[in-house]
């Protein structure tokens, strides 16, 4: 009886506080334009509510479009989702984004794609998200996509139920879904259905290059075991093309993951606008596809710094990897033919590696492109004037 007990408490936690916690969060919004929108639903035979949050630079730059985050529970979720993605926004390393909150009615039969029939749980309930997943594709997003400036990166997240409803929806609508954020999934629920179908799904389609985000806390039976079990098939099978970060917060209450997981969700779903040393792969058309991923996500195009590829080129010459650093510096060169600094880099690539005639060929390049009062302009005549004798001494 005491493991009955348990069991009862934890789908009450799953089920029922979420939709109270997400209610809560008051934080002022009013930097950010909302729109609540009311949808008469044939598809659910319902009134329906969501709220959209428009970019700050929604009114003043009237030709950009926005990717788009559907997130589940409703507008509860905004000042938080707001305080992470401001932080990345303000390092460059996530777009400026639209956010539909869309607000529950009756979220276990909405989420949950499956009639729960374990006794241990609400016996009967759940098998909506079908239909709710149908009001979504075919009433909600024309709808937003008709009204608002969104570009086709959709990104759909929710937690516990939520996290069950997103999981389903990448399975059904592969096509719609760029990303899933899967906060503490409630995979418990109908013997552990969505959480098999998850794995079957990934098995079966091998050429998907979505990301999802999958993170647990400190739950125990029955949702780990369940959750456990997903993770190893996810790991099994997941197509190559597939970018999949998995999380556990081990002192972390199921109802807080997804506090605990925001950061780590939208800092490993969204691409840097400034490509760090890992992304490279040794081959410079890596460069090009990494900026094409920052391009697809931003729905404009994002080029590579030309300070990003320098300092790229300084890695490998503090490496030692002359070889590399010099291949990546005239790949600026290429890219940035105008630039002193890109010129002053390769120039410093190969005085490092001792090719002093060619670093004095780039220098001074680098020095008829620079005006006096350029800030690199005495570091380039130091350079000329130290090759200069090195030169005459050789």
């Amino acid at each position: 009886m005491k493991g009955f007990r348990g069991h009862v408490i934890f789908w009450i936690l799953c089920v029922f506080i979420p939709s109270i916690v997400y209610a809560q969060g008051s934080q002022t919004l009013e930097s950010y334009e909302l729109h609540t929108e009311t949808i008469n639903s044939k598809v659910l035979n319902e009134e329906r509510t969501v709220v959209i949050q428009l970019p700050k630079s929604y009114s003043s730059n009237p030709s950009k479009k926005y990717p788009i985050i559907y997130r589940l529970d409703g507008a509860g979720n905004l000042a938080q989702m707001n305080a992470v993605l401001e932080s990345l926004q303000s390092q460059r390393a996530a777009p400026e984004v639209i956010i539909v909150a869309i607000e529950n009615t009756d979220r276990l039969r909405d989420f949950y794609p499956t009639v729960n029939q374990d006794p241990r749980g609400p016996v009967g309930l759940g098998g909506g998200g079908a239909k709710f997943l149908k009001f979504i594709t075919s009433e909600l997003m024309p709808l937003v996509e008709k009204e608002y400036r969104v570009h086709d990166y959709r990104v759909i997240a929710g937690a516990s139920a939520g996290g069950v409803f997103s999981l389903f929806a990448l399975q059904k609508r592969p096509d719609l879904f760029n990303a899933v954020l899967a906060y503490s999934p409630a995979v418990w629920w109908a013997e552990g259905a969505t959480g098999n179908s998850t794995v079957e799904f990934l098995k079966k389609n091998q050429q998907l290059n979505q990301f999802i985000y999958t993170a647990i806390g400190n739950e125990q039976a029955p949702m780990r075991s369940y959750y456990d079990g997903m993770i190893a098939g996810i790991m099994a099978h997941k197509p190559k093309g597939v970018r999949w970060v998995n999380d556990s917060f081990k002192d972390v209450p199921h109802n807080l993951v997804s506090t605990a997981a925001r950061f780590r969700a939208f800092h490993n779903l969204f691409h840097s606008e400034y490509m760090q040393v890992h992304d490279y792969t040794g081959e410079l058309a890596s460069i090009d596809k990494y900026y094409a991923r920052v391009s697809q996500q931003h729905g404009e195009e994002i080029k590579a710094p030309e300070w990003v590829i320098r300092e790229l080129g300084y890695h490998f010459v503090s490496q030692k990897d002359y070889e590399q650093a010099i291949k990546v510096f005239q790949y600026n060169v290429e890219k940035y033919p105008d630039s002193s600094d890109a010129h002053n880099g390769l120039a410093y690539g190969y005085e490092e590696s001792g090719k002093w005639q060619k670093a004095l060929t780039s220098v001074n390049a680098a020095l008829e492109l620079a005006s006096k009062d350029n800030d690199g302009y005495q570091v380039y005549m130091n350079r000329r004037a130290r090759l200069l004798k090195r030169l005459n001494e050789s």
